[in-house]
């Protein structure tokens, strides 16, 4: 009897980003050169269950797709899988539901899963692993949020489409001495305001990380106007809390796990003008910074994602996620990932960059250097970010810790 072909799935899951296609793309053509025949499952992990519904991936129907953006897989953040259900809440996947999608993995014969998504997904991928199915996970999100890695893929398209919006309104607001709002997405997560607001000259940067009054940014505005500047740029994050404490959210759509949040860029027009009495515009990027095709970096990270993630299936390293860490693409257990938000670290280079420049954070005045902060804190004890990693893997040869105490010491 000839030996059953070698198969490996592959699915992405959440919310879309540029990128998704370069790591099919990447998985496919390194899978093949393995002697893999791939599996591409549509709307993620529904693809797995009763309606089953998969499609062959080979080198004519993913030629070409390294510069799409989207997934030609599909995607959902709706449905069935649902393990996420707020920033820590994990919620338990129905037992019989796992058991059906490990039924098709088997009867696929599949070598290991792929599993493409941000925390909720990987929460998902992690659970199916602990039950038995041979999954890995590959970290996709534009809001950059997900820890053991330093960038996640979509991320700098993200930012990319921030940054062309900042760059357009800037012009507007200059013409007609207006304050514009940008909301950005990120959910919990500071980052593609904090790097879109520095590439596009915003003026003011409201993140979650950072407490914020109307006071000070009002004080900012009048500022620029005392120095002869009319306008004002404000980016503000669409998790970022209100001076009271709270967050601007919407309905939580039926079967869908996280608040949707939004909305908070109109409150702060809205207020800024009544304080002021002046016209503030609020634009909402939304949906544009998911579209479109993948920057240059994000590509070559989503391709790189794509073949590592392979090589975890081949060496059946099962229950990791890949991971970038500069220069090197390496892999962390999933719960080491989605264990902890990647938030911005208000103490961080780039916050210190920003207030250099001028840009105001909302908290406080200008009135020392951002320098005299203890920058120095934020150096970690020499193997503690291997010793957290040790607790999930003993397989490290050890000369990690050495080779990071030789880097610090450097």
């Amino acid at each position: 009897m000839a030996e059953a072909k070698k198969r490996l799935g592959i699915l992405t899951s959440g919310g879309d980003c540029p990128g998704l296609n370069a790591v099919i793309r990447g998985a496919v053509k390194s899978a093949n050169q393995l002697g893999y025949e791939c599996i591409g499952f549509r709307k993620g992990y529904e693809g797995l269950v009763d309606p089953i519904t998969y499609v062959t991936l080979n080198h004519k129907n993913t030629s070409g797709i390294l510069t799409q953006g989207g997934t030609i897989l599909g995607s959902t953040n709706k449905g069935r899988f649902v393990a996420k259900v707020g920033v820590d809440d994990r919620a338990e996947l129905d037992v019989e539901l796992m058991a059906e999608a490990r039924a098709t993995c088997e009867q696929l014969n599949l070598a290991g899963l792929i599993c493409v998504g941000g925390d909720g997904s990987l929460e998902i991928a992690n659970q199916l692993y602990e039950f038995g199915i041979p999954a890995v996970g590959v970290p996709k999100t534009i809001d950059n949020d997900l820890s053991a890695t330093a960038f996640t893929f979509g991320f700098d398209s993200a930012v990319a489409c921030a940054t062309d919006a900042l760059d357009r309104l800037h012009t507007t607001a200059a013409s007609h001495e207006r304050i514009m709002v940008l909301e950005v997405m990120g959910r919990h997560a500071g980052w593609i305001a904090l790097h879109a607001g520095i590439a596009g000259g915003g003026d003011v940067i409201l993140i979650p990380e950072i407490s914020w009054t109307f006071d000070q940014v009002c004080h900012k505005i009048l500022d620029r106007e005392s120095r002869g500047k009319k306008f004002t740029l404000i980016v503000v994050a669409e998790g970022a809390e209100l001076p009271g404490g709270a967050l601007v959210t919407g309905e939580k759509a039926e079967n869908q796990g996280q608040e949707r949040l939004g909305g908070i860029g109109h409150i702060v027009a809205e207020e800024v003008s009544r304080r002021l009495h002046r016209e503030a515009r609020c634009v909402v990027l939304g949906h544009l910074q998911r579209g479109g095709p993948p920057t240059t970096f994000d590509r070559v990270l989503a391709t790189q994602f794509g073949a590592h993630a392979v090589r975890l299936v081949h060496h059946r390293r099962f229950g990791e996620m890949v991971c970038y860490q500069p220069p090197d693409i390496d892999s962390v257990p999933i719960p080491l990932a989605i264990g902890r938000l990647s938030q911005v670290n208000p103490l961080s280079s780039e916050v210190q960059a920003a207030r250099a420049l001028g840009i105001s954070f909302g908290d406080v005045e200008a009135t020392s250097s951002p320098f005299d902060m203890r920058h120095e804190a934020r150096i970690p004890e020499i193997g503690d970010e291997f010793n957290d990693r040790d607790e999930f893997d003993d397989r490290d040869d050890g000369n990690r810790a050495e080779e990071a105490a030789a880097t610090v010491m450097s």
